[in-house]
């Protein structure tokens, strides 16, 4: 997994939350960059505007000082259907939250998620995409 065109990250941002965007349900994880790691929360079971308040009352809860979402692409890199609408997704959430949003690859975190037990897919696949991410970082 690499990262996708991720601008420089202010040291000043610490908290982030994690969003494994899917269609029906999309994964979610809160980590801090002094520990490096990731948490799994309840993954949401939401579409449309649904989906977008659940995150809002994500954001609330955590008050991260940024989000990162994960976005697919097929193992050669090439785009496809759901790149277009994990990049979307992403955009609204920088629009309407007014935070900085961050997309990273996230080819494999599913399996990868899996491979290491997670009892949740999507919250596992968010934890690995966030620890990929902080991993990155300074």
């Amino acid at each position: 997994m690499s990262l996708v065109a991720v601008p420089d990250v202010p040291s000043q941002l610490h908290t982030f939350l994690a969003l494994d965007f899917g269609t029906r349900r999309t994964g979610v994880a809160v980590g801090n960059r002094m520990l490096r790691t990731a948490t799994p929360q309840a993954t949401i079971k939401a579409q449309g505007a649904a989906q977008l308040a659940e995150v809002e009352a994500r954001v609330r809860q955590w008050q991260p000082d940024a989000l990162v979402v994960g976005v697919p692409f097929h193992p050669d890199g090439a785009s496809h259907d759901n790149t277009v609408r994990a990049q979307k997704f992403a955009r609204r959430l920088r629009e309407r939250l007014k935070l900085p949003v961050f997309e990273v690859d996230e080819r494999y975190s599913t399996t990868e998620a899996l491979a290491g037990g997670a009892k949740d897919p999507d919250a596992g696949a968010a934890c690995v995409i966030l620890e990929q991410f902080l991993r990155s970082l300074p």
